[in-house]
This record gives C-alpha cells, structure tokens and sequence, in this order.
C-alpha cells in the first residue's frame, strides 16, 4: 500500500518525544494508527543515533508470548539499554490482559518513552486517566484528509480530486480497489466487523439489531438535530420497544469507538449550551454511503460533514451555534481565536445565498464569519463574509 508523511500527526508526536508523558494514539480503526507509530518509528531510526526502539506489534503472531501484563513486562525491561533513548511501541496494546499493569509500570520506572494504539472501544479517550496513573498525551487521528487524498492522488486537479473525495472518503485502504463497488464493500467491512464487533465486545450487546437501526438513523440524519428520545420515538412507530437510555447508551458507545462524533448546540447570544438535541457526524463520510448507498446523494449534508470532521483534524472545539432561533452550522473555538461557519452545496441562486448568509450576519461580534461552498471560485467576500470554495478552503 502506498505511504504518504502525515506531516500534522508526524509534528504533533515528534513535539512530545521526550516528555514523561504516555503517548496513547487514537482514533477510528483503519484511520492510521499503526502506520503513523511505524512512521515515527523510522523518523527515530533516521535521527536518533543512540535510539534503542522497543516495538510489539501484537497483530503479529510471534508476539503471542507477550499477552499477559507480566510477560510484556519483564520482555521490555529485557530490551532496555543503559546510555540509550530507550523507546517502547506497543501496537493493538488491548490485545494484551491487563495492558494497563504492565505501561504504568514500565512508566513508573521513568526509563522508556512509551507510545501505544490500541482498539478504540477498549482504549477510549475517557478512560485513559483512570487507566494510567501517569499524564496521557493523546494524538487524535482521523481518516484522510482532503489535502491527504490529493498528496496520495496528486496528478487530479483539486475540483476533480474533490469530487472524487466527495464519493471515496478517507478510509485509505479502499484506495487499494478498483471498482467503486469494492471500494464501499471494503469501508462496509470496517464498519461493521471492527468497529461494531469491537463495541458488542466491549459492552456485551445482545440486541444488535437496535444498534444496527441506532446507526442507520444517525447515517441517515447526519447534520439533522437528534436526541436519544426522538430516535426513541421513530424506534417506536417501527414497533420496536426500547427505552430512551438504552438507546442513549448505544449512542454513547459509538461516539467512545469514534465512529460518530457528537456536536453540541451552543447560544451564542446567552453564551449557554442546550441541554438536547444534538448533531452527529461520522468519522468519515464514505461509511453513509457505504452503508445506506448512493440513491439519495445529499451533498449539502456530506460537505457539511467533512467541514466538520476537518474542524476536529485541525484541533477546534466544535459547536452547533443558536442565534435568534437561526442556526449556524458550526462555531470553531481554539485559545482566543473563533471562527463562524455556514456550508452549503450550491450558492449560485442569490435566493439561495441569501439564506445561508442571513445567520451569519446578525452575529454582530469581530470575529471572522465564513461561507464555505462549492463556489469553483476564488475566495472573495459578500457583506464582511468571506466566501471561499469548499476544496480551497479544505487544501489551504
């Protein structure tokens, strides 16, 4: 399979090298995470001369022996050398009963400069504090890009390279096929027998059928507003008893394996969060159409969704902002700096443009107020708002 350098994930673990931190690589499966650890690893080999690289690859049968806490233990303390960079890479670290015994003792001892990955359902971002006694440094991994998609796909103008984005997402394995038909089998196969499989596993569902119609929902209302009630009710016309917990649970434990990500509704004039009604994005777009096909091929929704999961990659916190019973798709906060977005498909009629710039104007603070759409234009503005071609703005 072809490699490109994933120059913001690269920067990001290079930057913690050294710290006493455990570095703990997360993110949807197949999105990268053994790639990136196999990446830094030769970043390492290239730049560190008295580097002494511990790796178990647990995916990889002549590791077996290490499956117990203890056993991965004494193996690490047997590979470590005196006057050397001592490094530990432990891949699919879940696979191994007890993992968490054996990385705080190996942090404990204050020798190595540990890095893992591991099964997002049995290393999720919210329990990695209660897992590890020592601090936790997470880099956040997402699949391809757009500008990742054109670094592997580089001969394709950037309008064509977005279209094809548009249909192919960024779960980079299915690069690998041909046929658009194989491609969405592949991403199909991910869905369903790693990231569901690991879910059942984790939280020991039984009723699998109310998790597979939990996910055909949110597939099929992406950037709609959802609650666990109102999937509850629809649940319910469907003749399907289920209680409005059960299905928030559920929805919970797809949001911890990151397959969707849960955004929050925001009132920008009170300054307050809405207690319900959520957005939820995929992790990557092609798993909709890979799941529910390609009849209904809802653009507008589909860019707002990789809009979203961009804003995610490029480390904002993400909201859904309320204004005068207006909506804007999204609020994007880091440190001092806030950004206002609407996204739309298609803003040629000036009816249409109209309405997607009416919520941003009555935001009446200095912040920037962006349109992002399908312009094929080169940025330019309308009333203060910037208006800038969504694969411009995807690549800049």
């Amino acid at each position: 399979m072809k490699l490109i350098y994933r120059e913001l994930y690269m920067n990001k673990i290079i930057h913690a090298m050294g710290t006493p931190d455990i570095k703990v690589i997360t993110g949807v499966r197949r999105s990268g995470k053994s790639k990136l650890l196999e990446a830094f690893s030769d970043y390492i080999k290239k730049n560190i001369s008295t580097a002494n690289i511990i790796f178990v690859n647990f995916n990889l049968p002549e590791y077996e022996s290490l499956l117990s806490y203890k056993a991965l233990y004494e193996f690490i303390h047997l590979q470590y050398k005196e006057n050397a960079h001592n490094f530990v890479f432990i891949d699919e670290v879940q696979m191994c009963a007890g993992f968490e015994k054996a990385i705080n003792g190996l942090h404990a001892s204050e020798k190595f400069d540990i890095y893992i990955t591991g099964s997002n359902a049995f290393l999720l971002s919210s329990d990695l504090a209660t897992l590890f006694t020592g601090r936790i440094f997470e880099v956040k991994i997402y699949p391809f890009s757009f500008k990742e998609y054109m670094n592997y796909f580089p001969s394709q103008n950037k309008d064509k390279a977005f279209s094809a984005y548009l249909k192919e997402g960024g779960m980079a394995g299915s690069y690998l096929y041909q046929e658009q038909e194989a491609k969405y089998n592949y991403i199909e196969d991910v869905f369903d027998t790693l990231i569901i499989r690991d879910i059942r596993q984790k939280y020991k569902i039984r009723n699998m059928q109310l998790m597979n119609r939990i996910v055909d929902f949110l597939m099929d209302n992406i950037s709609n507003l959802s609650s666990a009630r109102n999937i509850t009710n629809v649940l319910g016309s469907m003749n399907e008893k289920v209680h409005h917990t059960t299905v928030g649970s559920y929805i919970d434990y797809l949001c911890n394996a990151f397959a969707f990500y849960k955004i929050r509704r925001y009132d920008i004039r009170g300054k307050k969060y809405f207690s319900s009604n959520d957005k939820y994005y995929l992790s990557d777009h092609a798993f909709r159409y890979a799941k529910l096909g390609t009849k209904n091929m809802d653009y507008g929704r589909i860019m707002e969704n990789i809009v979203a999961i961009e804003l995610l990659r490029r480390g904002y916190e993400v909201y859904v902002g309320v204004l005068y019973q207006k909506e804007i798709d999204f609020v994007a906060i880091k440190r001092d700096e806030k950004l206002y977005i609407q996204v739309s498909d298609n803003i040629s009629e000036e009816k249409t443009l109209a309405r997607e710039v009416f919520p941003l104007l009555q935001v009446k603070d200095a912040y920037p107020k962006i349109l992002i759409a399908r312009t094929r234009n080169e940025e330019y503005q309308y009333e203060g708002i910037k208006i800038i071609d969504i694969s411009d703005w995807l690549s800049g």
